[in-house]
């Protein structure tokens, strides 16, 4: 049985900062890339050998490119370089895994689907550098426990909470909504590198906006201020309906429109020429950068699903602190923190610590059972979500 903490929870909060990073911004689509490679991994592992393999290729860097942006044109001058690094099996026997053609392969796939006016073939130079990793940690992720049990493969630990605030749920629903339209035809000028900082001081909220504007749309200064304008009142409105009545919006703040300094760009990401990236330094698994939240540092994509408990444990403590408020009417609020050690099984946590925020003075304590069950039921689901990752049904950032 792991060790078991329940403590009360103070969720009141005058101050909230909400942070996220969209699909076209440096980091993001260098965790996309990360993950999207140990996801194509896993499916060639399965369909070669019927399981997964040891890899964790959770070490992309993307270097800018230089570009010169116009109204109406502009072009792309030197290439994005990417490269995808990291360990993995990339010989069973005689046979070779084809390692980097899956990893350049998938990168082009995922960039052609994500960022509708950059040329994967022409703007961006992808290098794969991923190698055979170290023989300690390929015995360790092949060994099981007597139960059959993967065996974690670091010593780490894993947050979440739940509900998400209404902050939080306003700054997934504009950046959210931003990709989710018909990019190439509804407001083709807005890229897809938007980055959202939220404030929340008492009722009133103040966002500001990056994104990354595309010249080949834009005529003139007049239409790209009519575009930034457009955005502005985009937010405002999902603003509204998330109950932000005193929302003040600020889209591309740096811009100077009397010298015309704006943020224009030829692809609709600063990874042209303004940005570079890195796994790791984005989105946290539940989407957003929350420094008012419990968070970890650790940088999931990339990461193999079975054992990598840097990965699995975020997602599981996410889950259980959904779970914990849906499931039991007493909790209004909760966060769970799990801790793993190396060579133990993933599903027996070193510590679970649980705060829960309760209604009518309910002491957490008296939910202590309630809360262990929950906890070992999503502990004994862990299959399931690796599953879930292999499929693509859950995303890590």
């Amino acid at each position: 049985m792991f060790d078991f903490v329940i403590s009360q929870l103070d969720n009141r909060d005058d101050v909230e900062i909400v942070e996220r990073k969209g699909a076209g911004h440096p980091d993001t689509i260098c965790d996309a890339l990360a993950e999207t490679l140990s996801r194509n991994l896993c499916r060639e592992y399965l369909r070669r050998f019927g399981h997964v393999l040891h890899h964790n290729v959770d070490k992309a860097l993307l270097c800018g490119g230089r570009a010169m942006p116009a109204f109406g044109g502009g072009k792309v001058t030197d290439p994005i370089r990417i490269f995808l690094a990291g360990r993995a099996v990339t010989n069973v026997g005689t046979e070779a895994i084809p390692v980097d053609n899956i990893a350049i392969e998938g990168s082009q796939a995922w960039l052609k689907a994500n960022l509708h006016v950059l040329d994967a073939d022409r703007h961006v130079r992808i290098e794969a550098l991923v190698h055979q990793g170290s023989q300690d940690l390929q015995s360790l992720f092949s060994r099981e426990s007597a139960q059959r049990i993967p065996l974690a493969n670091d010593t780490s630990f894993g947050v979440g909470h739940a509900p998400l605030s209404a902050l939080e749920r306003l700054v997934l629903a504009i950046e959210q909504g931003l990709h989710a339209r018909d990019r190439a035809h509804d407001r083709p000028a807005w890229g897809e590198d938007i980055k959202i900082m939220a404030v929340r001081s008492g009722e009133s909220v103040k966002l500001t906006i990056a994104c990354a504007m595309i010249g080949q749309f834009l005529y003139d200064l007049d239409s790209y201020l009519q575009q930034k304008a457009a955005l502005a009142e985009y937010a405002r409105e999902r603003a509204s309906e998330h109950g932000f009545k005193n929302c003040e919006v600020a889209i591309n703040a740096a811009d100077d429109a009397e010298s015309g300094s704006v943020y224009l760009t030829v692809t609709g990401t600063s990874a042209e020429a303004g940005d570079d990236g890195q796994v790791g330094r984005g989105n946290r698994v539940n989407g957003l950068i929350t420094p008012w939240r419990p968070m970890s540092l650790e940088a999931a994509a990339g990461k193999n699903p079975v054992s990598h408990v840097g990965k699995i444990y975020n997602i599981l403590a996410n889950r259980v602190a959904e779970t914990l408020v849906t499931a039991i009417p007493q909790v209004s609020a909760a966060q769970c923190l799990m801790v793993s050690r190396i060579g133990a099984p993933v599903s027996m946590p070193d510590l679970v610590h649980l705060r829960l925020a309760t209604r009518d003075g309910v002491p957490p304590e008296e939910l202590r059972e309630r809360g262990v069950e929950i906890v070992s039921d999503h502990l004994g689901r862990i299959p399931e979500l690796v599953g879930e990752l292999v499929a693509g049904e859950i995303q890590v950032y």
